[in-house]
């Protein structure tokens, strides 16, 4: 029928005289008309084969599934017509085609799939082997009917193909668009492991703001706080974020009640400051040994002497940064093996917490005597008291112990003062807990699975036993 369509589209009455006819031998030969043949007879004969021809195109047109065209009553008409006066030739059977021509009717097919009723004049269209009205023929996102040329294809449902990308194509969760496809045509994203953020592959390296507490990066709408020391923080971390020495002291007191509750009482008074992140760096400097977690260490427990610049007045919002942050440079004796705790400001309650839990078990392990501990066996059971915290504060009771998410400062910054832990925060802490259960460090993840795991088959204080005789976890 390739000849018969383009014949249809393309053939006029200045042609028909050199349209070819068909002599319906054996081999179904088209020949050009012979010249010896009567004007008048071989017009009319012309005039047959190009009826013939149309009528078979429109038929032809009508069976096929695939793709869509408008069509009207008019076309519906001629091609009627043509079919009737083609059956009425005076072909001799022996010279008809072996294939029939489609035989069209028109009350067994025009029914709309869309809404079920007959189609009894008008445009329609035909699609996927039935019809439509052309307003029934809507995208199942949009509920809008289609009308363009080309539509996307899910099953039985029809969409826009921009409603279909829009649902399928995955879109960057910083920039909001759609995300690009690589080389090789393959769409490639990044996504964070624990809030599974999504995003272009570039915003790693176009100076997008990472969260320095959840490690989410900035997304375009809402816009990130600028700590002043190269740090940002998000808005949801920024709700319960302990700003000054003054708005850490009771939650630092608290999980000192925390390892009392455990037979594990600090009786020494060891000063805690929250410092800026500058004046952590000089006194890690100033630390004659230690293992710091790089590349940023957020807490210290020190042994020397020092004068540290701590946080004496939390500052104020302004923009999109801090402002009026008051220092006040303290002069640290030595009075013991632990000299003072250190946590730099600006992070949530829960990841402050956090830090304090693993300074403190480093403070408790040095005033009980513990000596020449590997990186391993040391910050590893420093890191199981911080997970261990992190439980208890997360989901209170788990290892029956009392949770520390009253004790807050009266400070607007702090979201736990009223009625204990909300659910955005213990997300923050299921997020703080996988980061100490996923670190890829040797000293601090490695040394902390070996410990929890010896925690969780022998308990803590015989775990802590075995350290202080072998200097290594029990197997």
């Amino acid at each position: 029928m390739k000849w018969l369509s383009k014949l249809f589209k393309g053939g006029g009455s200045g042609n028909r005289r050199q349209q070819p006819q068909f002599l319906g031998d054996e081999n179904m030969v088209w020949r050009a008309p012979a010249r010896s043949m009567d004007d008048n007879s071989r017009t009319n004969k012309e005039k047959e084969e190009l009826d013939r021809a149309i009528a078979l195109s429109l038929a032809e047109d009508l069976k096929r599934p695939k793709g869509y065209r408008w069509r009207t009553d008019q076309d519906e008409d001629l091609a009627r017509s043509l079919q009737d006066n083609s059956n009425s030739s005076s072909y001799p059977p022996k010279y008809a085609p072996s294939y029939a021509p489609w035989e069209y009717n028109p009350n067994s097919y025009r029914k709309c799939s869309g809404c079920n009723k007959d189609i009894v004049s008008g445009n329609y269209l035909g699609c996927m082997g039935t019809f439509f009205h052309p307003e029934c023929f809507l995208c199942r996102a949009c509920g809008v009917p289609i009308t363009e040329y080309e539509f996307s294809l899910s099953g039985n449902n029809t969409y826009h193909k921009s409603c279909f990308k829009e649902m399928t194509h995955p879109k960057c969760e910083v920039c909001h668009q759609f995300i690009p496809t690589n080389g090789a045509g393959l769409i490639e994203y990044r996504c964070h492991p624990f809030w599974s953020q999504k995003y272009c592959p570039a915003h790693e390296n176009d100076n997008t703001k990472r969260c320095c507490s959840c490690e989410r990066l900035e997304s375009r709408n809402a816009r990130y706080m600028s700590l002043g020391d190269g740090r940002s923080l998000c808005l949801e971390c920024m709700e319960s974020a302990i700003m000054d020495t003054g708005d850490c002291q009771p939650l630092y007191h608290s999980i000192r009640d925390y390892y009392e509750g455990m037979n594990m009482k600090i009786d020494q008074q060891v000063p805690m400051l929250l410092v800026e992140r500058h004046a952590l760096n000089e006194a890690i400097e100033g630390e004659k040994h230690g293992l710091h977690h790089m590349p940023e260490t957020r807490g210290l427990c020190l042994s020397e002497e020092q004068t540290v610049t701590s946080i004496l007045r939390r500052p104020k919002i302004g923009g999109r940064g801090l402002i009026g942050i008051r220092t006040h440079p303290q002069k640290l004796i030595r009075r013991c093996e632990v000299t003072a705790i250190l946590v730099i400001y600006g992070l949530p309650r829960l990841l402050t917490g956090a830090i304090l839990a693993h300074e403190l078990m480093h403070a408790w392990l040095r005033l009980k005597g513990y000596r020449n501990l590997t990186p391993e066996v040391e910050e590893g059971i420093c890191q199981v008291l911080s997970h261990m915290w992190l439980e208890s504060e997360v989901v209170p009771g788990s290892r029956n112990m009392p949770s520390t998410s009253t004790a807050s400062s009266s400070s607007t910054w702090s979201s736990s003062k009223k009625g204990g832990t909300s659910q955005a925060e213990s997300k923050l802490g299921e997020f703080f807990m996988h980061q100490i259960a996923h670190d890829a460090s040797p000293a601090y993840g490695g040394g902390f699975r070996a410990a929890y795991a010896a925690v969780n088959k022998y308990g803590l204080r015989s775990t802590l036993d075995h350290i202080r005789l072998t200097g290594n976890f029990p197997l």
